[in-house]
């Protein structure tokens, strides 16, 4: 799975699987703690991400938002700045 990006111990990342991986979404690591965020609504979806994570993942993501489903669509990763 393809790190996008890396900030505060938190990894980012973005994975593809045609027709069998949606929503659109992202997996948060921090430690041994995991989070599916989904794209669209910014949202945890899945995990055990603490509180705190959660919150600078979503903050994140609100900055990122627009480049993350670009590259959803196109499956064409590049790296995205840290928070």
């Amino acid at each position: 799975m393809p790190e996008i990006s890396r900030f505060y111990g938190i990894i980012i990342k973005m994975f593809f699987k045609p027709k069998e991986h949606e929503p659109s979404h992202i997996h948060a690591l921090y430690g041994e703690h995991v989070g599916i965020f989904d794209l669209r609504t910014m949202e945890m979806t899945e995990g055990d991400l603490p509180k705190r994570a959660q919150e600078l993942v979503k903050e994140w993501l609100l900055h990122n938002q627009e480049d993350l489903l670009e590259m959803w669509e196109s499956q064409n990763l590049r790296k995205l700045p840290p928070l």
